[in-house]
């Protein structure tokens, strides 16, 4: 039997830098959907990996869906696409289950595994196979090559490319059919920092025309320069969501001569207090005055208190301190 051994990335020509005003105009997507995921519960066994979970994704925003190892994202995901079945609750796209859509591969643009592709067909053909399915022209498949950055690449068999390459093909394959939607998982991962800004471009054009995009990411320093809006969870459950610049606005930062007392004091008082440096604390859920007041209160000598724009791999730090270091236990 031979055996394909992946190649590393081929020395191709970089693709140039993608920029919405060099290409043709596009028409805003019709429409506006929103995502909603109400009340969702997910076992597996006797484990959960979804626990009541809500929240909703806005039209023209990117929101990032960010959690550690094992928080649900994948299987929430899923669920969105009904790859997985809730064992309570909902999730619709526009108001409608994903199954129940008049064109779901027209309005749904989803990347979840990166592999999903026959490892024999070149990248060309793997996405005319998949145009052929839903009735798109294949001039838009050499059209989608090219924003990817995948066009020399094209007429490889797909089962040589490397990660990043698998990559690209996923995330043409999510954007073939022009859908107002996109549902990516961990879209970056094993993209070199071309590829990174390439992504970052398509998926904020998107939403500036008015689609929806709900992405998954580890890379928490590219999800501060993409995502308008956060969603966190942990162990399955909501923790926070919001606008990010607002979250980052949220915390304060306090320096005394008692750090470990003013930390107790503060997590007493329902608060989160991370060390910063020797005598410093990062805090959130409580105001500059609450927390001048709570070390007064406790006779704490306090050198510096000011709000703070914490960094996102901060606030993801504070947000998920019972953070799950186990591969997420989610079936595919």
């Amino acid at each position: 039997m031979t055996t394909t051994t992946p190649s590393p990335t081929p020395p191709l020509t970089p693709p140039p830098t993608f920029d919405p005003a060099d290409q043709p105009p596009r028409r805003p997507v019709d429409g506006g959907h929103s995502l909603e995921v109400d009340h969702v519960t997910k076992r597996y066994g006797d484990h959960v990996v979804v626990d009541d979970l809500s929240f909703t994704v806005p039209p023209g925003r990117v929101t990032g869906f960010l959690g550690p190892n094992g928080s649900g994202k994948s299987t929430t995901m899923k669920i969105m696409l009904d790859l997985a079945a809730a064992d309570s609750g909902h999730a619709t796209i526009g108001d409608r289950r994903y199954r129940d859509l008049d064109q779901p591969a027209r309005t749904v643009g989803a990347l979840i595994e990166s592999d999903a592709f026959h490892p024999g067909r070149s990248g060309r053909n793997h996405l005319r196979v998949l145009a052929d399915a839903t009735g798109i022209e294949h001039k838009r498949v050499d059209e989608i090559l090219e924003q990817v950055g995948l066009a020399d690449a094209a007429d490889r068999h797909a089962g040589g490319y490397s990660l990043g390459m698998r990559q690209r093909l996923g995330l043409a394959a999510a954007l073939l059919g022009k859908p107002p939607v996109l549902i990516l998982d961990e879209p970056g991962n094993g993209l070199d920092p071309q590829g990174i800004r390439t992504l970052r471009d398509l998926l904020r054009d998107h939403a500036a025309h008015g689609g929806t995009v709900f992405v998954s990411s580890h890379l928490l320093s590219e999800v501060e320069h993409l995502a308008d809006d956060v969603i966190v969870i942990n162990g399955g459950r909501l923790v926070t969501r919001g606008p990010l610049a607002e979250l980052q606005r949220s915390a304060a930062y306090v320096r005394t001569s008692e750090p470990e007392r003013l930390a107790t004091a503060l997590e007493h008082a329902g608060a989160t207090a991370r060390a910063s440096g020797r005598d410093g604390l990062v805090v959130g859920g409580l105001t500059t005055d609450e927390i001048g007041e709570l070390a007064f209160t406790n006779r704490l000598r306090v050198h510096e208190l000011s709000a703070r724009a914490g960094s996102l791999e901060e606030l993801f730090l504070q947000w998920t301190t019972d953070v799950v270091d186990t591969e997420e236990a989610e079936r595919p």
